[in-house]
């Protein structure tokens, strides 16, 4: 993949050698192609590769190749490769920028501020844990010495999304290296070319031949081959929650570990003693941030009685001047959605939400803009709890809002369906804060602001969000098993 091609009158778009994998460190071709659309456009930006079955084994037995060396590679020098990653990440911001946001339809300015440099920092992260993969000595009344080993699982499949290509592979890929693993990584079919470009660029980097492979196609066709596949020891699944709940029972057949980042609907509570001002604009960064396309997005909005009408208003006011439009416009804060049957789901959803008596206060519909899979951010009152549009994951820039009474109401609706992936509040009292929080069933809680993530601070799911953790030690831990050694004194 070479840097993004400029076409007079038109949008850039990435110059992506068609119709190949990246595999045992060569670009290998594949028997069939498929499109890559670009979003804003409904327009083919290129063909990619249709990996098979063969595909795949080829990948892992590449994998399984590189796997004995690259675990024996001292952890400081693994930390100088994936440190060079995020060099050579900076230096290539603009291209890496330019790629990701033609491919989903992200904002170029969310793309070089947020995707970009998540991806650098999470490499930095991970370099510097690298350099600290080891065990202990444990005392034990046996005369002997007796230590722990922290060793790699070996073949990691990393499956990602359509929604955060660039962090969400990285989340996966940087620490299983970090590790010693090596990596098989499928990326959705939607949103493939990051995942490329990366894999060429880690190359650069230092990365040996195999150590991470690149497999482009659909998952109904090579996915179940990747998940139970004799050479793959370790299943790392970003996903929906139907997709994941497969993937775990493909794991459990062949006694795999397997962490699954799932899906999410997140409740973000305003309490009476909220700062207003600032809730309004955490409450409207949370649900149109990355389209809505945001697994910890906050699309349910509780709000205590005495601020309901004031926060609904302020709603209705600010929502429709949210700047929608195409991508590479820097003032652009909401792009168009990944793909046509992603806009067509949020759209089953506002219509089943007039249909339950929901009340639409500011967009419902796909607005003016020619072209493209856009959608108007939108707020939806006066739906009773058990609708669907409030009990199922929406992934769109939708809000609905509800009303609460006391403490305990917002909490028992902010628990009230099967997702806990991610929580917020809003309130002015520090001791409230301490209390909600802790009481709310989600994997990370964030107060008087959202999405606050850094590569030091876990999140994950609980309930039908999934299992395990990304970010902070705890995701190397999962890409790692430990040994026992007891040596006898006697």
């Amino acid at each position: 993949m070479t840097a993004v091609e400029e076409r007079p009158g038109t949008r850039p778009r990435p110059d992506v050698e068609p119709g190949r994998l990246f595999i045992g460190g060569r670009w290998t071709e594949a028997a069939d192609r498929f499109d890559a659309v670009d979003p804003a456009t409904g327009k083919t930006l290129t063909s990619l590769a249709r990996a098979s079955a063969a595909d795949v084994d080829a990948a892992v037995a590449a994998a399984r190749q590189a796997f004995d060396g690259w675990a024996a590679t001292p952890g400081r020098e693994r930390a100088r490769v994936l440190h060079r990653v995020a060099d050579l990440v900076r230096e290539r911001a603009d291209e890496i920028a330019a790629v990701e946001s033609a491919d989903v339809g992200k904002p170029i300015s969310l793309c070089r501020a947020v995707d970009v440099e998540t991806v650098a920092e999470q490499y930095e992260y991970y370099s510097a844990l690298a350099q600290g993969v080891d065990g202990a000595t444990r005392q034990i009344p046996i005369p002997s010495h007796a230590y722990t080993r922290r060793e790699p699982l070996g073949v990691v499949a990393a499956i990602t999304p359509f929604n955060f290509p660039l962090i969400l592979s990285t989340s996966k890929i940087a620490p299983a290296l970090a590790a010693g693993n090596t990596v098989v990584h499928k990326p959705a079919e939607d949103t493939s070319l990051s995942a490329l470009l990366m894999a060429g660029l880690l190359a650069e980097a230092g990365v040996p031949d195999g150590a991470l492979n690149v497999v482009t196609g659909f998952g109904s066709e090579i996915g179940d081959t990747l998940l139970s596949h004799p050479g793959v020891d370790k299943i790392a699944f970003t996903g929906s929650t139907a997709v994941g709940r497969h993937a775990a029972t493909v794991a459990g057949e062949h006694l795999k570990p397997v962490t699954l980042e799932l899906g999410g609907n997140a409740a973000h509570i305003v309490f009476e003693d909220a700062d207003v001002e600032q809730a309004i604009a955490a409450v409207i960064k949370a649900f149109v941030f990355n389209t809505g396309q945001f697994c910890m997005g906050g699309p349910r909005l509780l709000v205590a009685d005495a601020l309901y009408d004031t926060v609904l208003g302020a709603l209705a006011e600010a929502v429709p001047h949210v700047p929608v439009g195409d991508p590479f416009d820097p003032a652009t804060v909401v792009g168009p959605m990944a793909g046509e049957r992603h806009r067509a789901k949020v759209e089953q959803y506002v219509e089943q939400a007039l249909a339950d008596g929901g009340r639409i206060v500011a967009g419902g519909g796909r607005g003016d803009i020619e072209g493209g899979f856009f959608f108007q951010p939108t707020v939806i009152a006066d739906l009773p709890e058990d609708s669907r549009v409030i009990q199922e994951e929406i992934f769109g820039p939708v809000l609905t809002v509800q009303r609460f009474t006391t403490e305990d109401e917002a909490i028992a609706l902010a628990n009230g369906t099967p997702y806990g992936l991610a929580a917020g509040l809003q309130t002015t009292n520090l001791a409230r804060a301490h209390r909600v929080a802790a009481r709310l069933q989600a994997g990370i809680v964030w107060v008087n602001d959202w999405a606050m993530l850094d590569p030091a601070i876990p999140f994950g799911g609980v309930k039908d969000s999934g299992f395990g953790r990304e970010y902070g030690p705890e995701s190397l831990d999962a890409y790692t098993r430990t040994k026992s050694i007891v040596i006898s004194l006697a």
